[in-house]
């Protein structure tokens, strides 16, 4: 689940670590109090305006500002609130920005020039530890940076057991050039940091940038914040800043009906319970000449009002040629997945798409006969060889 920059900063600021202080806006007017709000508080007379959406890259796309008077943040705020945001890591269409964030003004004059660094926390599953990667060159052109110039790109590994030690967060803080009141603050930052990331279950800490002022002060710009779902039931009040507004709609509507569901863009659309069995399945489709349109696992709990749902889900794209239901009746009974097809079948209607149904397990025959019985345009199969067939006369 992601978070917003704001929420982000939140949580970080819970754990010590020092943020760009600012205040959520949704109109221009109130974008102007904040900034007012932010200059009695800070002393700031420059303020940054920010698009609040789910991407990277909004400076790249004009989604970030920096406003010298209060004239221009109403200007800014005007022009960003409801903009079509592009951004390099957005689809064409872009996002809708419905909420802004005005920010102090960090890049205060001093005995040295401030700098940009890029440091971030994540997992690295191949060494099944964590890993922090950071790097003097922080900013928007990190991404080239780490495409042509792979060597100011850092690691710094974290055995999840023992956690993050003190020598690595002093390594790190060398490395990065640090010294004086800066060193001790960067190690400081380091520290706070990984223990924001292990104690929110987090996937992945990002700040970019973090910026080195020139008073030596260690201050996170930015934050991007990515929280493992499985984790959620441990943190509710987390949990509660979802922001359905920027997730896909058919995403948010799989979950509210416990469904696993996640779009691709190929032209066979799949139903199956248990994640093993959904891949497995997506790998049938692709030998059988397709691509899956979609991975959707509906679990082992699936009635005849999911798996109607989860219908309604794929058929809403419209590149899907043929839906493959793969099911092992393991703990569901395959008659009452069966059941849910046929009312699900009839419910709907005018299905334009053929419909190859698997189901193997508890009542496997008995759901076959219903399904063959039942009148409806719908293949049915036992083996899997026998779907993937079937596939294969659809898409070849």
């Amino acid at each position: 689940m992601n978070l917003h920059e704001y929420q982000g900063k939140e949580l970080l600021a819970q754990y010590g670590v020092t943020i760009q202080r600012g205040i959520v806006a949704h109109t221009a007017d109130e974008a102007v109090e904040a900034a007012k709000k932010l200059t009695e508080e800070t002393g700031t007379g420059w303020h940054v305006i920010k698009a609040q959406v789910h991407a990277g890259g909004r400076g790249k796309g004009g989604g970030v500002k920096l406003a010298k008077n209060l004239d221009q943040v109403k200007e800014h705020a005007s022009n960003i609130l409801g903009m079509q945001l592009v951004t390099p890591q957005t689809s064409a269409e872009g996002k809708l920005v419905r909420k802004i964030l005005i920010t102090e003004d960090v890049f205060y004059p001093g005995e040295t020039e401030p700098s940009e660094i890029y440091i971030s926390v994540l997992m690295d599953r191949e060494r099944k530890c964590n890993v922090i990667v950071y790097s003097t060159e922080g900013g928007m052109d990190i991404e080239e940076v780490a495409e042509k110039t792979p060597h100011l790109i850092n690691k710094e590994y974290v055995d999840p057991l023992m956690g993050l030690q003190g020598f690595q967060a002093r390594k790190i803080a060398f490395n990065l050039g640090m010294t004086g009141v800066a060193y001790k603050n960067m190690v400081k930052f380091i520290s706070n940091l990984y223990a924001a990331f292990v104690g929110s279950d987090a996937s992945m800490f990002e700040i970019n940038p973090c910026l080195h002022a020139s008073d030596g002060k260690i201050i996170a710009v930015d934050s991007k914040v990515d929280l493992d779902e499985n984790a959620l039931f441990r943190h509710k009040d987390l949990a509660a800043l979802r922001d359905t507004d920027e997730e896909d709609p058919t995403d948010v509507e799989a979950k509210e009906y416990g469904l696993n569901f996640v779009n691709l863009d190929g032209n066979v659309g799949c139903m199956v319970n248990g994640a093993g069995l959904a891949m497995a399945t997506m790998d049938i489709i692709k030998l059988s000449g397709g691509e899956p349109a979609n991975f959707l696992d509906v679990g082992g709990t699936a009635d005849a009002a999911r798996v109607e749902k989860a219908f309604r889900i794929i058929l809403r794209n419209e590149k899907v040629e043929a839906i493959l239901i793969n099911i092992f009746g393991g703990i569901v009974r395959c008659d009452r997945v069966a059941q849910g097809v046929i009312d699900a079948y009839k419910n709907i209607g005018d299905i334009k798409v053929p419909i190859i149904v698997r189901l193997q397990g508890t009542n496997a025959e008995i759901a076959k006969k219903m399904i063959d019985e039942s009148g409806l345009e719908v293949r049915s199969a036992i083996l899997l060889k026998e779907a993937a067939d079937e596939v294969a006369k659809v898409v070849g």
